[in-house]
């Protein structure tokens, strides 16, 4: 079997003048490798496509895969992750990891809040503020939290993120919206302890990994897990695996929530728990880094005891159950 592997290098972004927090999702030549060599290893011939302009040029030149192992974020528009999915989909091509719909929709904070709230599960009541004005409008508690509704990798969070008066909600929404040109996601501030789930599989078949707690060290950025203290996470951040009560509890509502998006084959659901200890969604990862060594859900399965081609494979079982095909070596 031969798989293609699309995805979006960070260097290439750098090169073109975009900056550091700009790319901060894309991919280094490394993670690429570490994917490639898995998927090798588990008896795959592979090929290197690139991001959604490369696989546009080839589909066309007549090039096809018998599955595409698809990491690629995107660029522009809410609709990003989804544009290498629906090309793909146009050209009959099966691929890894959610589609278009599910990847348009959990890109965007706001709606994916919506269907989650409406599916019944325990989220953080939440405002959406799309101009400076909005903000006379939000009728949350304070503390609260604000980020932008669709960027990942703690872009735009930092410690100003939790907010406690209004002045400080318009002066933080009015930097959000000029910096990352979208609304803004105000959520009422969960104090409790906060959570990573790791899951594998789709629909019935899926499966938690495990669960880590992340915790900020003295010397990070308090109260969030921002995009500076992800970048020095070696310095700033523990993950601690942990198996209590209340991680069983976050596993539950990360579950209902894959399953509810309908995500697939691999990623990850990212929890705080609120006051009263109950783990509240905050968002999915239904396109998880794989970096063998800083991305949290290898992480996740390294404290696990798993190895990172066992991952790989976990995530290619799932894609060639769906499709119809069977055993992950070829």
């Amino acid at each position: 079997m031969r798989i293609g592997i699309t995805y979006d290098l960070r260097e290439d972004y750098i090169a073109l003048g975009l900056g550091d927090e700009e790319t901060a999702e894309f991919d280094r030549p490394d993670t690429i490798e570490a994917i490639e060599s898995a998927l090798q290893d588990l008896g795959f011939e592979t090929d290197r496509i690139g991001n959604i302009k490369s696989l546009a040029t080839r589909l066309v030149a007549g090039d096809r895969w018998d599955m595409v192992f698809n990491i690629a974020e995107g660029l522009r528009g809410f609709g990003r992750e989804a544009q290498v999915p629906a090309l793909l989909d146009a050209y009959n091509i099966p691929y890894t990891f959610s589609d278009a719909l599910v990847l348009a929709l959990t890109l965007h904070k706001g709606m994916t809040k919506r269907v989650i709230r409406d599916l019944g599960i325990p989220t953080p009541d939440f405002s959406l503020v799309e101009t400076v004005t909005d903000c006379d409008e939000v009728r949350l508690p304070f503390p609260v939290f604000a980020k932008p509704v669709a960027e990942g990798t703690g872009k735009g969070i930092n410690t100003a993120s939790k907010i406690r008066t209004k002045q400080e909600l318009s002066s933080v929404c009015e930097r959000l919206l000029n910096d990352f040109n979208q609304p803004v996601l105000v959520e009422a501030f969960m104090p409790g302890r906060e959570f990573t789930v790791g899951i594998v599989g789709t629909g019935k078949a899926a499966r938690a990994i495990g669960c880590i707690e992340v915790l900020l060290r003295k010397e990070a950025e308090p109260e969030a897990y921002s995009y500076w203290n992800k970048k020095k996470y070696e310095e700033l951040v523990e993950y601690l695996l942990v198996e209590d009560e209340m991680a069983d509890r976050a596993i539950e509502v990360a579950m209902a929530a894959w399953r509810g998006l309908g995500c697939r084959d691999g990623g990850r659901v990212d929890l705080r728990a609120d006051g009263k200890g109950v783990p509240q969604f905050l968002e999915v990862n239904p396109l998880a880094g794989l970096h063998p060594v800083v991305s949290d859900l290898p992480i996740l399965c390294t404290l696990k005891g798993m190895a990172y081609r066992d991952l790989i494979s976990m995530i290619i079982e799932s894609t060639l159950a769906r499709i119809g095909k069977a055993g992950a070596s070829r």
